[in-house]
């Protein structure tokens, strides 16, 4: 009778093994997902969705509830605010543009700078938040982001009557970061809005 049981009892084992090796891929499967899930579910009703989910989806580390997400997008926003402005810093400095292709770099390179300040300061809110003060930092993060995309607005207008080389890729630059900074303006208020504390 033994030898009668023993091949049950090894494809009972074998069925188990297997069953268990499944269980640890898709639990292994989840905790992979998790922070994509995270940045796609709250990315879907962004402004632009497709952006939003392309500059966070490799943000590093991963985000881990909203507070994060916010604050990768108010970085990855600073980061290419940065770059612009450097960007456009050079072209002042490296060609000899027009009186008013200048004016609209000069103010340009200005209305970064004070985007790059707000910017910088709504990153240190969003790290710094407080149960006390949630919901009076979360007002200072969502009217300093508002500013930088303001300013960013404005600088795109200012190349509306200009007529110069320079034109095409700083419009083009500064549309990007216009809208990564739209989209890092809705994540912030996704945390004021679904929160009432700090993380």
């Amino acid at each position: 009778m033994a030898s009668q049981r023993t091949p049950f009892s090894l494809y009972f084992l074998l069925i188990s093994l297997l069953s268990l090796s499944s269980e640890t891929r898709n639990v292994t499967a989840r905790d992979t997902e998790t922070p994509s899930d995270l940045v796609r579910a709250s990315c879907t009703h962004a402004r632009y969705p497709t952006l939003c989910i392309q500059s966070l989806s490799s943000y590093a580390p991963s985000p881990k509830n909203p507070n994060d997400l916010a604050q990768a997008a108010v970085s990855v926003t600073l980061s290419r605010a940065r770059h612009v402005s450097a960007f456009v810093s050079r072209i002042l400095s490296t060609r000899s543009p027009g009186k008013r292709e200048r004016n609209a770099l000069s103010d340009c390179v200005e209305q970064l700078s004070d985007s790059i300040d707000e910017l910088r300061r709504t990153l240190s809110e969003l790290r710094h938040l407080r149960a006390g003060t949630f919901r009076w930092q979360m007002s200072n993060a969502e009217t300093w982001v508002s500013a930088a995309l303001t300013n960013e607005d404005t600088c795109l207008d200012g190349f509306q009557s200009v007529a110069g080389s320079a034109k095409t890729a700083v419009r083009k630059k500064i549309r990007n970061v216009a809208r990564v900074t739209s989209n890092a303006l809705y994540l912030i208020n996704r945390v004021a809005q679904t929160s009432g504390r700090g993380t």
